[in-house]
């Protein structure tokens, strides 16, 4: 009796490789090692974390903007919403931000107010007062509320996780994860207490979260950033920043991270936050380009351009701080949102905006992803 064996030309009916946990998905207890990036300024929400936590992924909510009581609130509709681990984000506060605020008199709000005016006009709302410009909620009441509300997971950008917070984490069974540009940050992270790291790529979408060195020094790529971290720390690592498919799934993997953080592609699941203009602009060839911006907010954030940063690509260095910037501007986002006006909007999106393409859901998309990844893995 005769064999036959199979040559590499013989249809091979392998399905997709099973997308496994790995080191993060154990340490936070998560089925696929698939995060939802923690999107700020609206455009989490309750809907989007649940669903991506109840497919087996960890779901996400930025609540930089939060008072206490409402950090309180969101971490009980979470979990009204899943029983599944999911991650509460806040920002940690940058240096010279508070004096920057300290420092703003009527007479220069009122020049940077002038910058803006014909946009202010056009969109029919009113320039902010001095009153108008605030402190977003204080930072150690924002963690004190958090670790109270004892959610899974707490995640924190643009610095160190105070001590207190992580003595306190550990005490209450709370992971926490921290965000890196660099390998130094990661390095500091991971020195800091921190459980595991995100290595955030320039690629990625929304603000920059460098914190050692200024933005201009810490623009190193995802796929670069990456095997640089992974050899460096011992913590688990997250990639972040220019994934939004099966393709940068399998790839962050190979070259060393325990799972993907994936912001833009989730931001055109139906459940996002995201005004119909930021959603509709994804997925498109527009979108295939993508800036580093200070005028929306006054610190640096990547978006897809529009007719508002082109225009005023001039001022990049003349605009006020955060949060200075984003209290005038703020007016202009939400009227340009509302009127469906996506050249005054802040079109958040990392370099992967055009592989972001509108999904019935998140779930769908999770599913998508899980199936596509499991594909391009080796057996």
């Amino acid at each position: 009796m005769s064999t036959t064996t199979p040559t590499p030309l013989d249809p091979t009916p392998l399905g997709p490789v099973p997308l496994l946990p790995g080191r993060f998905g154990e340490l936070v207890g998560i089925a696929l090692p698939v995060v939802q990036g923690p999107f700020g300024g609206g455009l989490s929400s309750v809907a989007l974390a649940a669903a991506v936590s109840e497919g087996g992924g960890l779901g996400s909510y930025g609540a930089h903007i939060h008072a206490p009581d409402e950090i309180t609130a969101l971490v009980a509709r979470l979990r009204a919403a899943t029983d599944r681990p999911f991650v509460v984000n806040l920002w940690v506060p940058q240096e010279g931000e508070a004096e920057a605020l300290a420092s703003t008199d009527p007479d220069r709000l009122a020049a940077h107010a002038e910058r803006l005016r014909p946009y202010y006009e056009e969109l029919g709302v009113r320039p902010p007062s001095a009153g108008d410009v605030r402190a977003w909620p204080d930072f150690d009441e924002q963690l004190d509320a958090l670790l109270a509300a004892a959610p899974p997971v707490i995640s924190l950008v643009m610095g160190l996780p105070p001590r207190r917070l992580v003595t306190e984490a550990r005490r209450r069974g709370i992971v926490v994860v921290g965000t890196a540009t660099t390998v130094d940050e990661a390095v500091a992270l991971e020195r800091a207490g921190a459980d595991a790291v995100v290595a955030s790529g320039s690629d990625a979408g929304g603000h920059r979260g460098a914190f050692l060195r200024p933005v201009r020094e810490s623009l190193v790529g995802t796929f670069s950033l990456v095997p640089q971290v992974a050899d460096a720390v011992t913590v688990p690592v997250v990639a972040a920043g220019g994934i939004a498919d099966g393709r940068g799934i399998a790839a962050a993997l190979a070259l060393g991270a325990d799972a993907v953080q994936i912001g833009t592609g989730f931001l055109a699941a139906r459940e996002s936050g995201a005004s119909e203009p930021h959603r509709r602009a994804l997925g498109t060839p527009e979108a295939r380009t993508t800036v580093l911006t200070r005028l929306f907010s006054g610190r640096t954030a990547r978006g897809i351009p529009n007719a508002f940063v082109r225009d005023m690509a001039a001022h990049e260095d003349h605009v006020p701080p955060y949060p200075v910037q984003n209290a005038l501007m703020q007016p202009i986002r939400r009227a340009a949102a509302e009127q469906d006006r996506p050249a005054y909007v802040n079109l958040w999106a990392g370099q992967a905006a055009a592989l972001a393409q509108e999904s019935p859901s998140a779930a769908a998309y999770l599913a998508d992803l899980v199936t596509d990844a499991g594909k391009r893995l080796p057996a």
